[in-house]
């Protein structure tokens, strides 16, 4: 029947006619949000999208941003805009602070707000394993502050060595370390090496940028641990010919204005630290009052329902799932659009009376790029690296850019990157100079 909702008793999954459409509320307008709210678009639904923030941010290119190569204009888009034809979609920018799940409420900072169907999509943030005190001298990449901050305090590196007469503090200056050697590490610590070996490397008078020293530190054996062995090898290589020095099972133990100390009792003084070596879930489990894992992840079932409330959905970064062929899905952006779309597609089914089904996830492969020309790409019996896995990288990832605009400026950006070696965004702004 049209305009069916969960009953009051939320945990009995039993359906009961209202007067109204159902309401639909998504918590974050990351990838997986914004998905369910676009394949709500056409369903007898009411659908309400809150975020903290009035921007859906393409976060794998946010290293681009941190290294001068690209502006954060071309890896965000308002989320109001890519919605305003969605008649059946309301924005909210605020800030979650609790869901009341017996009431079935959303508690803002301004408001609180009703749903027959929750999706949770609020992602991730930096972990730093019980020392938060180091994110003020490593900051990670999460959001659009955090990658213009850190490529300020790149570039002011650089104008720093400049000037400083003493030569300790110029190689202080000019030694870069990035914790943590996954996707996010490497990319930055290639994106670096790139920057002062061929984007700025003649433009200063008193420093050879060239002589900058990048470290890529990291507590396990192998960089790019999730891939195979075969492309961690490859990667490796890659950045070595960049220039990039590897510290590998090495954990970092202390963090401070100067530089990092590792287990092994070595000091490295640096002037600029880039944390990528984990997140955490936001505070999702603790509004749900639900089970998390380690990493604050939300356990929840196969139908990427919360246990108990089968009008409560948990996706993305902020769950932690094993779908229907026990995978445990992995916290990317096409796993986040999947999740998406299959929430939106099982609140329809619910709507029309239909039975819960689980999830299945489809692995369409795996994309690192170190630098220009040099990435790796791992597609089960396909693996690939250097120009081709590089090619693959690109085309990818322009291809899930929001917005033809942005689509077009990015290829670009990144055409004119590699025939000038010129990074187009170079400006220090802020408060660090």
């Amino acid at each position: 029947m049209h305009g069916m909702a969960p009953s009051d008793s939320a945990k009995t999954g039993t359906l009961a006619p209202t007067i109204t459409r159902p309401r639909v509320v998504i918590l974050g307008a990351g990838f997986g949000g914004l998905n369910a709210a676009q394949a709500l678009r056409s369903a007898p639904v009411d659908v309400t999208v809150i975020d903290r923030r009035n921007y859906h941010l393409f976060q794998p290119l946010l290293y681009q941003v941190a290294t001068a190569g690209l502006s954060p204009a071309q890896i965000a888009t308002p989320i109001r805009r890519i919605l305003a034809r969605q008649k059946n979609a309301t924005v909210l920018m605020d800030r979650v602070l609790d869901v009341d799940l017996e009431r079935r409420l959303v508690i803002t900072r301004q408001r609180e707000v009703p749903y027959d169907y929750l999706i949770v999509a609020t992602g991730a943030r930096h972990a730093y394993f019980g020392h938060d005190e180091w994110e003020a001298f490593a900051p990670g990449l999460k959001k659009i502050d955090d990658a213009t901050a850190l490529r300020t305090r790149i570039l002011a590196a650089f104008e720093r060595a400049e000037v400083t007469e003493d030569e300790a503090e110029r190689k202080r200056l000019l030694t870069f370390v990035v914790i943590g050697a996954g996707p996010t590490g490497v990319e930055m610590a290639g994106a670096i090496a790139e920057l002062a070996k061929m984007g700025i490397a003649r433009d200063f008078r008193n420093i050879d940028p060239r002589q900058a020293e990048i470290l890529l530190v990291e507590a396990g054996p192998r960089i790019l641990a999730s891939f195979p062995d075969s492309l961690s090898q490859a990667a490796q290589r890659q950045l070595e010919r960049l220039g990039v020095k590897l510290v590998l099972g090495e954990a970092v133990v202390a963090c401070d204005a100067d530089g990092i100390a590792l287990k092994d009792g070595r000091r490295i003084d640096s002037g600029t630290l880039v944390w990528a070596a984990g997140v955490e879930a936001s505070p999702a489990a603790k509004w749900l009052k639900a089970p998390a894992d380690r990493a604050g992840r939300v356990i929840v079932a196969p139908d990427l329902r919360l246990p108990g409330y089968p009008n409560v959905f948990v996706i993305g970064d902020t769950a932690a799932v094993k779908d229907a062929a026990g995978i445990a899905v992995p916290g990317i952006a096409p796993a986040a659009k999947q999740m998406g779309r299959f929430a939106a597609n099982e609140i329809i089914a619910s709507i029309k009376g239909k039975p819960p089904r689980d999830f299945t996830y489809r692995d369409y492969g795996n994309l690192a790029t170190i630098g220009r020309k040099a990435a790796v790409a791992d597609f089960g019996r396909f693996r690939f690296s250097g120009l081709i896995a590089w090619l693959l990288w690109s085309f990818a990832h322009v291809w899930f850019l929001i917005g033809f605009r942005n689509r077009f400026t990015v290829f670009f950006d990144w055409i004119w990157a590699y025939v000038t070696y010129q990074r187009g965004a170079r400006l220090i702004t802020g408060g660090e100079n």
